[in-house]
């Protein structure tokens, strides 16, 4: 793209101050501007107008989860046909890895935050070590692939290769960025983070399955024959990934996607919980719960809404695809976004001045048939960090590995 081609772009869309500094820049500076200008969709900016996400919910609905008394029943069975899909090499994982440690008052890749108290042990080390656990009881190395940001890519690959992936073996690790979306503020204007570039973000947890492809990454799956791919999150360092049982049961089920929950600590705790939207798999956020549906029961008189998700999902790979982009609503959410002010002075907010687009996993389960909300033990796999103290935090996730046998 030439300076002429990105006026013209900027124009169009009121953006002409992502070009203030152009002429200070190097050659090498004013051709990444010039590339970022080109590549970014600034589409969504225009959901900034009234600050709303695109799209209504429908009509909840209760879906039923496997809960554990069924699953130890048949756990011979899971665990066998899991075995027999992850021998057959039909079995990815995919870590999404994109967010940094700013939360837990650090400036590196959140799996880069130790957590060890005698001794060194990473976020990233705890996940991999989850996944070794299955490929050592079956003998089979799992492909992983590791999504980054822009942000946070090369300290990632650097530091894991450094730590020689703990243990795991590098030619089945593959990394890809994630596709990344413009933030503005509150008028839709866009920012800066720095004179050559505009300030943007991760383009939420949805954003995997088309980052993948387009990276080229989808031929991996084709040519590889892998039929499930397990999707989780970089700060719950001890769920279980791709394990037998989870794998089996899914498959056994014959459903489009399986969804890892926990059983809800309190009616109203803060976790996205399992359900039917419209008559399709969805999750509604516990803000979105009414009262009528807190207090709704099941045939058992238990809960109807009582299963949390705890972002561990595993797709079957080929429903993929009809999965669209432009099917699933954006949603428009309000952050701290650092950015240059009018003397390209870089300002920390402390609290919300903006906007930030992402499209969530939610909505890319809403565009499949069915899924399997499969009940695991929350004190054995859910150890959630996001603070660093308090609920859901280092403190709690230390606690917990403790509890589970874990050196720390």
């Amino acid at each position: 793209m030439t300076k002429a081609e990105a006026e013209q772009k900027l124009e169009a869309i009121g953006q002409e101050h992502v070009l203030k500094y152009f002429d200070e820049l190097d050659t090498a500076q004013q051709e990444a501007l010039l590339t970022q200008i080109e590549e970014t969709d600034f589409a969504v900016l225009a959901h900034a107008k009234d600050g709303k996400s695109e799209a209504g919910r429908g009509e909840f609905s209760p879906l039923a989860a496997m809960q554990r008394d069924e699953i130890i029943q048949r756990e011979k069975e899971f665990h066998d046909a899991g075995c027999e899909v992850i021998k057959a090499g039909k079995t990815a994982a995919l870590l999404l890895a994109g967010g940094m440690g700013t939360r837990l008052g650090s400036d590196n890749p959140k799996g880069m935050y130790d957590i060890g108290e005698t001794k060194p042990v990473y976020i990233f080390q705890r996940i991999i070590e989850n996944l070794l656990d299955v490929v050592h009881e079956t003998d089979t190395w799992i492909r992983l692939f590791i999504m980054t940001s822009e942000k946070n890519h090369d300290a990632t690959v650097k530091f894991l290769k450094e730590k020689n992936y703990f243990g795991y073996k590098e030619d089945r690790v593959v990394f890809f960025k994630q596709d990344m979306a413009p933030a503005c503020d509150y008028n839709g204007k866009l920012y800066m983070e720095a004179k050559d570039r505009i300030s943007t973000s991760p383009n939420g947890n949805a954003g995997w399955y088309s980052s993948m492809v387009r990276a080229g990454l989808d031929k991996i799956l084709t040519d590889e024959g892998i039929e499930w791919i397990d999707i989780f999150a970089v700060d719950n360092v001890l769920q279980r990934i791709c394990d037998p049982c989870f794998v089996g049961a899914t498959a056994l089920a014959k459903v489009s996607v399986g969804a890892k929950v926990v059983k809800k600590a309190a009616p109203d705790e803060k976790v996205g919980v399992m359900c039917l939207e419209d008559g399709r798999p969805s999750i509604v956020e516990y803000y979105e719960l009414s009262q009528e549906m807190m207090d709704a029961k099941d045939e058992n008189g238990d809960p109807a809404y009582n299963f949390g998700v705890i972002l561990n999902y595993l797709f079957h790979v080929p429903e993929l695809a009809a999965v669209k982009d432009d099917a699933m609503p954006l949603h428009v959410v309000e952050k701290k976004i650092p950015y240059i002010d009018d003397d390209a002075n870089l300002i920390k907010p402390t609290e919300p001045n903006g906007y930030k687009f992402e499209q969530l996993v939610l909505d890319m389960i809403h565009q499949l048939a069915t899924c399997l909300p499969y009940e695991v033990v929350r004190e054995h796999e859910f150890a959630p960090i996001k603070n660093p103290t308090g609920v859901d935090s280092v403190e709690s996730a230390r606690e917990l590995c403790k509890k589970d046998g874990i050196e720390l």
